[in-house]
């Protein structure tokens, strides 16, 4: 789309801020830069909202022969719409200049994060890597190879989910030539071997190949085949010279080992990936820590609060319907949920939700460890105890101790209580029989 605005160069960093990109994006900080493109972050006049927008300059992109790279970045993106796939927004141009209009990844590229972290906990690990592989598969049930992947590439949006980007190097389906593509692309450590034979292969098990290298890196830090000689990095390739740092578990080596095989007919397929073991195993509370990984910190006042420490009873008088938490008289007396939120908000959270189920709610402190509140003329407490998981997750445990909860035939609704507490909680856990 040719727009015959005037647009000028992006000015200064001190000026920046105030350029208007064709009445519709206020650009300003630079983001970062390639060889023939610069990314700004800009902010959407008609709703505010943050976006990226790549700049290329089309006597360069002519020049340089990168048209192809550019048309089949925007066709690649344009088709695709995951919501672990970066979205192009839109595409504008004037006479001299492209426009990528693209969603913002604050969170920054995969890389810097294994880079500040040294490696992952397999749980990190396992969350990023499902998906990838969700939108790998998405990707290429739609007949685009992305033939790129890196953790240069895997960028992290503000809640720490993974984006794919920079299709530039992708393989759509007019490319392929007897069923195979016949480009030798791709950064060599991340490529893999049958792409630079140049005797044909399978742009989806050339990205399976590159999931595997990147699962190394995450899991240990470190890439599985790493030679400035590239005949000699090759050549441990097809030897799998590599080794296992002691930490990675039993399971994921078994993976990594399908994902490493020089053959890819018989290398693991992005499609067996999603029905593998070790990316369906239910993580619990495994999987929520690795949700954690880019929410803020506890406060220094939060973590004042011991792990593993009951801290707080909440007591409910007469006017409360218990129904919802049993559904025979001994059937579980004990929920837990996990929150980010801080202890004091907890609290509130739980002293209002009493109140508002007409309760009365005092609080009283029964030792250094915990604090105590009474069911008025019942012989039931609801404890409510919270632990330090991992900063910034709390792990609150509510048990209904003494009595059966039982006031001349109401009982404590436990459904009545999740539906008060509401945002809090960031999930409800299985717990066992009291």
């Amino acid at each position: 789309m040719d727009q015959r605005a005037t647009v000028p160069n992006p000015p200064p960093a001190a000026k920046r801020h105030h350029d208007v990109l064709l009445g519709r994006y206020e650009l300003g900080r630079l983001l970062g830069r390639g060889n023939f493109a610069k990314v700004y972050l800009a902010r959407s006049l008609s709703d505010g909202a943050a976006v990226a927008v790549k700049v290329l300059d089309k006597p360069d992109t002519t020049d340089t022969g990168m048209t192809r790279s550019v048309l089949t970045e925007v066709a690649a993106m344009r088709c695709l719409s995951h919501p672990n796939i970066l979205k192009l927004h839109e595409v504008m141009a004037t006479r001299s200049k492209i426009f990528l209009v693209m969603e913002h990844a604050p969170g920054g590229d995969l890389l810097a994060r294994v880079a500040r972290r040294g490696r992952l906990p397999e749980h990190a690990a396992r969350r990023y890597f499902q998906q990838l592989v969700s939108a790998l598969h998405y990707s290429h049930a739609r007949g685009v190879a992305h033939r790129d992947v890196k953790p240069q590439n895997l960028l992290l949006d503000r809640d720490g989910n993974l984006k794919v980007s920079d299709f530039g190097l992708a393989a759509l389906p007019e490319q392929l030539r007897d069923g195979r593509l016949h480009t030798a692309c791709g950064t060599p450590a991340y490529t893999a071997p049958e792409v630079v034979r140049r005797k044909g292969y399978d742009g989806a098990k050339a990205d399976a190949w590159s999931c595997g290298v990147i699962l190394f890196v995450l899991l240990a830090g470190a890439l599985p085949f790493h030679d400035a000689n590239l005949a000699l990095m090759y050549r441990k390739i097809h030897r799998r010279e590599y080794e296992f740092p002691p930490w990675v578990s039993s399971q994921a080596r078994r993976l990594l080992s399908r994902l490493l095989d020089p053959n890819p007919e018989t290398r693991i397929t992005i499609a067996a990936l999603m029905e593998h073991p070790w990316l369906k195993r239910s993580l619990s509370l495994d999987s929520q820590l690795g949700n954690m990984a880019n929410l803020p910190p506890m406060t220094a006042r939060d973590e004042l609060a011991p792990a593993m420490n009951a801290f707080d009873i909440i007591s409910l008088s007469s006017g409360l319907d218990l129904s919802g938490l049993f559904d025979e008289a001994k059937t579980k007396k004990e929920k837990m949920f996990t929150s980010t939120q801080s202890i004091d908000k907890i609290m509130e959270q739980i002293e209002k939700t009493g109140e508002k189920l007409g309760c009365t709610v005092e609080r009283r402190k029964a030792s250094g460890v915990r604090i105590a509140v009474g069911l008025g003329w019942w012989e039931s407490v609801l404890s409510v105890e919270v632990s330090a998981v991992a900063s910034p997750l709390l792990l609150v445990e509510m048990r209904l101790e003494g009595g059966d909860g039982d006031n001349g035939g109401r009982r404590f609704s436990w459904d009545d209580m999740k539906a008060e507490l509401g945002d809090i909680v960031f999930a409800w856990q299985d717990s066992g029989d009291s």
